[in-house]
C-alpha cells in the first residue's frame, strides 16, 4: 500500500479562552463552537466563570466543546485567583483538570521574587507531576525590557529548555519577544513538548500574541515541523483580538488563525510518529 501524500498528526487544535479577551469565557466557547475549534484551553483569571468548574462544564456540555487544558492563574493580574499560595494554584488547577476531562495545565515558571517557589518549583512540578496523568506543560516566557535595559523576571530561567521538566508548553509569541530561535527550542524540547500556545510577533519588547503568520515568528514551520514528528499534543490559538472593532472583526481573526494552523498542522513526509515521554 502506497505511502499517505499528507500526514495529519493527531494533534487538537483549541482557542484560548483568552483569545475573546475583553469578552467573556462563556463566549470563548460560543466562538469556538461555531467556528469548529476541536476544543478550548480555559484561561483561569478573574472572570468568576473561569474559576468556577461546575460552570465550565455547564458552558462545556451546552455548546459540546471539550476543555483540553486549563491555564493556571500565573498572570500578575491573577496573584489572588485561586490564593495567593502558588502551589494551592497549582493544585487547584490540576483538580479542574482532572474534573472537566482536560489532559493539560499550562503553568510559568515563578516570578523571581517569588524566592521560595522559585527555589522549589522544579522538584515541586516533578512531585506533581507524579500524582496524576495530568501534564503538566512549563511555558516559556521572556526577558522584561525597558528601553535599552533587560530585566531577568522569571526564575528559575524565562527558557525553560534550561531546566529538567516532563512537558513543555511552547509560546511563539513569548519567542519572538524573547528574540530567540523558535525552532531552535522544539528541537531542544524534543519529544517533552507537550503543548504549543500558537501566537505571532515581530519581535516587540511587549508580548503582541498576533494572529499566525502577521508575524516574524515561523509559525507555519512549528506546525509542519510538528507534523512531520507525529505530535500529539494540543495547538492552542491564543492570540490577543483586543483591537477588533466588532465580534464579527474577531471572530474573523479567530477563523484567519485556524484555517492557517490546520493548513500548515499537515505533513507531505512519511516519519515515525514520536510521543512526548510521559
Amino acid at each position: 500500500m502506497a505511502e499517505p501524500v499528507v500526514r495529519v498528526p493527531d494533534a487538537k487544535v483549541a482557542l484560548s479562552t483568552a483569545s475573546v479577551y475583553p469578552e467573556s469565557t462563556a463566549t470563548a466557547f460560543d466562538v469556538a463552537a461555531r467556528l469548529g475549534y476541536d476544543g478550548v484551553e480555559v484561561m483561569v483569571w478573574t472572570d468568576p466563570v473561569s474559576q468556577d468548574i461546575e460552570a465550565l462544564r455547564r458552558l462545556s456540555d451546552h455548546h459540546q466543546v471539550p476543555i483540553l487544558a486549563v491555564h493556571a492563574p500565573c498572570l500578575l493580574i491573577t496573584q489572588r485567583v485561586w490564593s495567593t499560595d502558588p502551589w494551592v494554584k497549582l493544585q487547584r488547577a490540576q483538580a479542574a483538570a482532572e474534573k472537566l476531562g482536560a489532559s493539560t495545565v499550562v503553568v510559568h515558571p515563578p516570578f523571581r521574587w517569588q524566592r521560595q517557589y522559585a527555589r522549589d518549583f522544579v522538584t515541586g512540578i516533578w512531585r506533581m507531576a507524579d500524582e496524576t496523568d495530568v501534564r503538566f506543560a512549563v511555558e516559556n516566557m521572556y526577558p522584561w525590557r525597558y528601553r535599552d535595559r533587560e530585566m531577568l523576571a522569571y526564575a528559575p530561567e524565562w527558557d525553560v529548555t534550561k531546566d529538567d521538566y516532563r512537558h513543555y508548553t511552547i509560546d511563539l509569541s513569548h519567542t519572538a519577544t524573547a528574540r530567540t530561535d523558535a525552532l531552535a527550542m522544539v528541537d531542544r524540547m524534543g519529544g517533552r513538548l507537550g503543548h504549543v500556545h500558537l501566537a505571532d510577533g515581530r519581535g516587540s519588547a511587549k508580548d503582541e500574541h498576533l494572529v499566525p503568520g502577521r508575524g516574524t515568528q515561523p509559525c507555519a514551520e512549528v506546525l509542519e515541523r510538528l507534523a512531520a514528528t507525529g505530535f500529539d499534543g494540543h495547538v492552542v490559538i491564543e492570540v490577543n483580538t483586543r483591537r477588533a472593532m466588532s465580534a464579527a472583526e474577531r471572530e474573523a481573526d479567530l477563523a484567519e488563525a485556524l484555517a492557517f494552523t490546520r493548513l500548515h498542522l499537515a505533513s507531505a513526509t512519511a516519519r515515525p510518529f514520536q510521543t512526548p515521554r510521559s
